[in-house]
C-alpha cells in the first residue's frame, strides 16, 4: 500500500461511537493501511450524540460554508475534524444542523427511523466529496461503509463522473448484513434525480428500502466486501451476477491480511 491513499467514509467509527462491526473495522482498516505505507482520511456523520468537547472536535473553517442543494434547498455544509488519539489518522465529520444536530444515527428517542434519512444519505455523499475537491486529495481506494454511506458510489459514478480528483479511484462497499428495516422516503429517485443523476441502478431504489440501498452502492462500485455473518441471500446473488471482486471477511483474527491483499491484488490491479 506503499504511497496509496485510501479514503474511509463510514456512519460510524472508534472511539466517537460504540464499539460494533462497522465502527471497529472503519479504525482499524486505516490503521492497516497506514502501518503499511499507504496515507488515509476518514469521514463520518458529525451526529448529535458525538460529545465534540471530549473528543477535541473543531471546526475547519475553509472547508466549511460552503451549501449543498438537496431536493431544490440549500443546506449548509459544516466540516469538523479530530484527531484519533495515539494514531496518525485525521477523522472529518459532516454536519449540519437540519440534519445532524441533537440527533443519532438512524432513530430518534422513540426508536422510530428518521423521516429525512434519504436527505442525510445525499447530503451526506455529496458533503464528503466536496470536502475532498477542497482538500485536493486523489483517493486510489474509497472504502464506504454503513448505510449513510450508500449513495456514494452512485454520486462519484454519475454526479461526479467528470471529475479528475476521481478519475482512476476504485470504490469499494462493505455489507454488515441488513441491520435496519423498514422504508426510506418514496421520493428517494425523485431526490436524486433532482441532481441530474440518471442510472439504470436507480430502478432498484422506486421503493426504497435500506437493503435496496446497499444493492445500489453494490452496482456502482468496484468490489464488495461481506463483512458479517448475517446477509441476505439477495446481496450475495446480485454480487455474483454481476461478478463483482468480493472478500468474505469481517472483523476477526487476520483480517489485516485478507483485507491487505484484497485491496492490491482485486482493487488496485
Amino acid at each position: 500500500m506503499t504511497g496509496k491513499k485510501v479514503l474511509f467514509v463510514s456512519s460510524e467509527v472508534i472511539p466517537y461511537l460504540p464499539n460494533n462491526d462497522i465502527s471497529s473495522l472503519s479504525y482499524n482498516l486505516p490503521k492497516m493501511v497506514n502501518e503499511n505505507g499507504g496515507q488515509t482520511r476518514i469521514f463520518i456523520p458529525k451526529y448529535g450524540i458525538i460529545n465534540e468537547r471530549r473528543h477535541q472536535l473543531h471546526e475547519v473553517i475553509r472547508l466549511s460554508g460552503m451549501n449543498l442543494i438537496i431536493d431544490d434547498i440549500d443546506m449548509p455544509l459544516i466540516i469538523k475534524v479530530a484527531s484519533i488519539p495515539k494514531e496518525r489518522m485525521q477523522v472529518y465529520f459532516i454536519d449540519n444542523d437540519e440534519y445532524f444536530k441533537n440527533r443519532g444515527l438512524h432513530i430518534d428517542d422513540k426508536k422510530k427511523l428518521y423521516k429525512d434519512n434519504d436527505e442525510r444519505a445525499i447530503f451526506f455523499a455529496k458533503g464528503v466529496v466536496e470536502t475532498i475537491k477542497k482538500l485536493n486529495w486523489s483517493p486510489d481506494i474509497i472504502h464506504v461503509h454503513g448505510w449513510i454511506a450508500s449513495l456514494l458510489p452512485l454520486y462519484l459514478k454519475e454526479y461526479y463522473k467528470d471529475e479528475p480528483l476521481f478519475k482512476n479511484s476504485k470504490v469499494v462497499v462493505s455489507i454488515y448484513g441488513n441491520e435496519i428495516t423498514g422504508n426510506l422516503n418514496k421520493n428517494l429517485v425523485k431526490k436524486i434525480q433532482f441532481d441530474e443523476v440518471q442510472s439504470e441502478t436507480l430502478s432498484i431504489l422506486e421503493k426504497p428500502t435500506y437493503l435496496d440501498l446497499f444493492k445500489n452502492a453494490i452496482l456502482n462500485s468496484d468490489g464488495v466486501v461481506i463483512a458479517g455473518d448475517e446477509t441476505d441471500e439477495s446481496i450475495l446473488e446480485l454480487v455474483k451476477t454481476h461478478e463483482k471482486p468480493l472478500l468474505k471477511f469481517g472483523f476477526k483474527d487476520g483480517f489485516k491480511e485478507e483485507y491487505l491483499n484484497f485491496y492490491n491484488t482485486k482493487i488496485l490491479n
